[in-house]
């Protein structure tokens, strides 16, 4: 007998006395991600589950047809056949009846979506009988007078795991817990058979060690005495529909460090000093926002910021430690840019992610090649999916920094000191440091190698639809963050980010397919424990199988108004830039935005909800001449153009890492014999326009380097040629040749002609540097005055008025005016704003501006302001308004 098996069987390992049992060996921690100890037979019911548990007691059986008999049979290895019409290797079976009572209306509103049917409930509802199935074979049949199977399903678990192990939702030290004689593993697998845990300890031989099972959580420990540094990963014995009862090797869920390519999970402490870069624990962190209306945000990715940056020493391009080189291009244009008002950079996912390899990824050789060529996109393709490139939307392990981005993948204590390090050079370059989240999907669900949640407890974590398979809405496995342990597992991993890596924001991807109490528990729970308020912002789009509330009141566009919690808003970007996000083809060219050739009243009009901080509230003369509150405005359908209570809940953006950039667009939409310094003019008054946006500014890296991406308009996995960024201000890589071919062949011809004609498009060095530095000056212009920053709705209602409005006005110049009287930090009695999007000088009449005494806002007079043309606006004592061509100008009273 081996002497591990000895070991395990003196303990007396809870679970491995049952019949077939197969003890775990030590080769079992080194073997295959998964091992079927048991395959079920040949004609077994498939995985499909059309039923569903409500809780643990009752069950929906939607379709189901009523009369005959239904039960429930039980066996624990995964043997349940239906044979002749008979369920054969049942080990136990219950009897259920309809329920005459209807349903509490949260558990009816809760499962509608997956229709009308069957209500049922065991007869004998054991609890822990039922916690004893719930870890085997399980299948749900309708039987005849006679008992022959007339349809049978599976169940699908959730509602009843929730219900069962309730007290699962305080524990507070899943994952690992390391003290001064040990470590402690716990982890949370009700359905497990047995879970067994592997030590990986340095210069030791790897040992398998039992974990006991606590029936109240569902949740198994281990306490391992002298280890306190090294490895683990867990051995879960679980029966898995459509398997058998199988072994995962798999990693913790709450791992907070890993080896290369997220192995092992780490043995360690986040306060072990050798986690810990120089000026942790003394450097203060810039200061939380008094509103988040405060707030400018720059998003960044790690590998973009300086893989391409010579000033960086070559170890750490494209790593965190690329942040700590305070004399580089790329931290002299981040410190810039902070001086000049840039409040927080919020970095693309930086948690581990599944699609880069972390050692010996790929880098691709591209060829010479004319600016409309394949060749480039082809290079790319050829190794992207073994490449150093990726955005990172492919959650692996939420709570671990992602290795790519280290220098030493296997060095777990080391990537999170380097990452650290990352958020002490941001810090004390004046900037706060956000991150975006995506705790609304994984990578891979079911028993892929590089699913987790779903080895460790098979059907939980995902959303399933109704037939029990999993949705996959937001491009990858949905999970369920309507569930108890997913919502915790988002909960928990957010609040070790901002209290552990001293995170001071975050953005979440795909926020509407969350729950709106989830995230609003969320914002909450950080405040509570963190002792500052967190900004949270997100994507709250309104789709797929949790659209319009199908399964919760969601945490999207509609819904949060009230929470505090920011929404990104596609109204304004939509009538900015013109057409929409998913526009193809010739609709490219022929939507236009405000600011590229679309300029009527109408989108005047939504520019101004957007200005004015889209508040569902506000009234506003359109157009036609009516006057209406915003959120009697239509967009997009029918949705209402103004859609926040207060200005914190709007997010304004014209370009961020999805679709093409804004330069691209343009590029689409501008006549082609545009001018490289006008093309450069327009990217700046869009910027103006969102810069001058009641709400949280919000603007991608190179929007101000006018960046290009070749016109690709999804660069996730692009590779660093398509995402490339220059510091130095010599190139923006427009004409690189022709965008990826997954996401772009079907509009490449409409961009061969437009990339063939790269040297007259692409800007001139002097071209980045005219709008790099009229960003700056936009930057300072919001900076120097709260009136662009208005904290709540009652603010800009009292303050904020726009002249040139309804049917007689110039639609090619939008004009707000603010008054300042009495407001702290306004700096100015009254000021005003004025964009002329038009190519010809524009003047107007406007009775509103009468008075006199206007003059250049102060940075636009300053020697070294970055454009002229304001000097030559005039607004005089009767409020005669001249505007140069593409213009945005600020005028001031004191």
């Amino acid at each position: 007998m081996p002497w591990n098996h000895f070991w395990i069987l003196a303990l007396g390992w809870v679970g491995f006395g049952a019949a077939g049992a197969v003890l775990p060996e030590a080769s079992d921690c080194a073997g295959p991600a998964s091992r079927v100890l048991a395959a079920m037979p040949a004609d077994a019911p498939g995985p499909q589950a059309r039923a569903l548990w409500l809780d643990g007691r009752h069950l929906r059986w939607p379709g189901a047809k009523a009369g005959g008999t239904v039960r429930l049979h039980h066996a624990g290895t995964g043997q349940l056949r239906v044979v002749d019409g008979r369920v054969a290797g049942a080990q136990a079976v219950a009897a259920l009846e309809d329920l005459a009572a209807p349903l509490p209306a949260e558990v009816e509103a809760a499962v509608r979506w997956a229709g009308a049917g069957r209500t049922l409930r065991l007869r004998d509802a054991d609890a822990a009988e039922l916690r004893r199935w719930l870890r085997g074979d399980l299948l749900l049949t309708l039987e005849d007078s006679e008992g022959r199977v007339s349809a049978h399903t599976r169940v699908q678990l959730p509602r009843a795991l929730d219900a069962l192990y309730a007290p699962a939702h305080a524990l507070g030290d899943l994952g690992v817990q390391v003290d001064a004689t040990g470590a402690t593993m716990r982890v949370w697998a009700p359905t497990a058979q047995t879970v067994a845990l592997c030590l990986h300890a340095p210069g030791a031989p790897v040992r398998v060690m039992p974990m006991q099972r606590d029936d109240a959580t569902g949740s198994w420990q281990a306490r391992v005495d002298g280890v306190r540094d090294g490895f683990y990963t867990y051995l879960a014995d679980l029966f898995v529909p459509g398997h058998g009862r199988v072994r995962n090797r798999v990693t913790d869920p709450y791992s907070v460090g890993l080896d290369a390519d997220s192995q092992r999970s780490w043995i360690g402490r986040l306060d072990d000093p050798r986690t810990e870069p120089p000026g942790w624990r003394t450097q203060a962190a810039p200061p939380p926002p008094r509103s988040m209306t405060d707030m400018v945000i720059y998003e960044l990715h790690v590998r973009d910021f300086s893989r391409d940056d010579a000033t960086v020493r070559p170890a750490w391009r494209g790593k965190y430690l690329g942040f700590t080189e305070p004399a580089s291009d790329g931290m002299r244009h981040l410190r810039a840019l902070a001086d000049a008002g840039l409040t927080d950079v919020h970095l693309l996912p930086v948690f581990d992610l599944a699609t880069v390899p972390e050692r010996g990824c790929a880098v691709p050789t591209i060829p010479r090649a004319a600016p409309d060529s394949p060749e480039q996109q082809a290079a790319v393709a050829a190794v992207k999916d073994r490449d150093c490139y990726n955005w990172g939307y492919d959650p692996w392990h939420f709570n671990a920094p992602e290795g790519s981005f280290a220098t030493d993948p296997d060095d777990a204590p080391g990537r999170i000191r380097e990452f650290r390090a990352m958020v002490v050079a941001l810090h004390a370059a004046g900037l706060r440091v956000g991150m975006d989240v995506v705790y609304n999907h994984t990578t891979a669900a079911g028993q892929h190698p590089k699913s987790v949640l779903d080895r460790v407890v098979p059907g939980y974590y995902h959303r399933l639809n109704a037939q029990g398979e999993v949705e996959r809405s937001t491009c990858c496995d949905n999970t369920a963050t309507e569930h108890a342990m997913m919502a915790k597992l988002m909960s928990d991993s957010v609040l070790l980010w901002a209290r552990d890596h001293r995170i001071d924001g975050f953005r979440f991807d795909l926020m509407g397919h969350q729950p709106k109490a989830e995230m609003l528990a969320i914002r909450d729970r950080l405040r509570r424990e963190t002792g500052r308020a967190v900004p949270l912002i997100g994507e709250g789009w309104n789709f797929g199988e949790v659209a319009d509330g199908a399964r919760f009141v969601q945490a999207s566009q509609l819904e949060l108004n009230g929470s505090g919690i920011g929404t990104f808003s596609d109204r304004a970007r939509d009538a900015i830039r013109g057409g929409g996000a998913g526009d193809g083809g010739e609709a490219q060219v022929t939507r236009k935005g405000y600011v590229n050739g679309g300029a009527t009243a109408a989108t005047a009009d939504m520019v101004r909800v957007g200005l004015a901080g889209s508040l569902r509230g506000l009234r506003m003369t359109t157009h036609d001449g009516g006057e209406r509150a915003l959120q009697d405005i239509a967009y997009g359908g029918g949705q209402p153009a103004g859609y926040v209570r207060e200005p914190s809940e709007v997010v304004n953006y014209v370009e961020n890492h999805d679709n093409q950039t804004l330069f691209d667009v343009n590029v689409f939409k501008l006549p082609p014999e545009t001018t490289p310094d006008e093309r450069a003019r327009v990217q700046m008054l869009a910027a103006a326009i969102n810069m001058f946006s009641q709400g949280v500014a919000y603007f991608h890296a190179g929007i101000e380097t006018l960046r290009s991406k070749s016109m690709d308009r999804n660069s996730y996995d692009s590779g660093d040629w398509f995402n490339r960024v220059d510091w130095t201000l010599q190139d923006n890589f427009f004409g690189t040749g022709l965008p990826p071919a997954w996401d772009n062949e079907a509009s490449w011809p409409w961009m061969r002609p437009l990339l063939a004609r790269a040297a007259q498009i692409r800007p001139r060095p002097q071209d980045i540097r005219f709008a790099r530095d009229q960003f700056l000056d936009l930057l300072r212009i919001r900076a120097s005055t709260s009136l662009l920053r208005l904290p709540s709705a009652a603010a800009i209602a009292q303050r904020l008025q726009f002249p040139n409005t309804g049917p007689g006005q110039v639609p090619g110049v939008v004009v707000g005016l603010l008054d300042g009287r009495g407001l702290p930090d306004a700096g100015f009695a009254t000021l005003a704003y004025v964009i002329n999007v038009d190519t010809g000088v524009r003047t107007l009449n406007l009775p509103e501006l009468a008075g006199g005494g206007w003059a250049l806002h102060p940075v636009h007079r300053a020697p070294g302001a970055a454009d002229a043309r304001p000097k030559r606006a005039q607004l005089d004592a009767q409020g005669r308004l001249a505007v140069p061509p593409r213009t945005a100008v600020v005028f001031v009273r004191r």
